[in-house]
């Protein structure tokens, strides 16, 4: 499964190839790309122009509700590293062993995917 951070869905939105081509090949086999509602709050703000390209990815996404047991799943994960963005610890929380999360702050996401003690690999959009 691959999982979305706010720079991916960036990335997408402005057109970069490898990023687009890559979520392509998982909606052709059928396999849904996941991110949480955070994620879309940080980049989603018309919904017209270039965003029609994000609105026609996110219908094919599965979507995550960042809901309370997520939020303290996440706030328990950034205690174990001293860190303090929710939205990046619930990202790598959607992820499970042999999974892709592709960003564009691995710097941000590695100390916590450690901390989760997932499988997971990073991949910079």
């Amino acid at each position: 499964m691959i999982v979305l951070d706010a720079g991916a869905l960036i990335a997408y939105e402005r057109g970069e190839k490898n990023v687009q081509a890559l979520l392509a090949r998982e909606l052709l086999a059928r396999r849904e790309p996941t991110t949480h509602g955070g994620v879309i709050g940080q980049v989603w703000r018309t919904g017209r122009g270039r965003q029609a390209i994000l609105a026609r990815l996110l219908a094919g996404t599965r979507v995550v509700p960042l809901d309370a047991e997520l939020g303290r799943r996440a706030g328990e994960l950034l205690a174990r590293v001293g860190a303090s963005d929710v939205i990046d610890a619930a990202v790598v929380l959607l992820a499970r062993h042999g999974d892709t999360i592709l960003t564009s702050d691995i710097a941000d996401l590695e100390p916590l995917v450690e901390a989760a003690g997932t499988g997971v690999d990073l991949v910079e959009v």
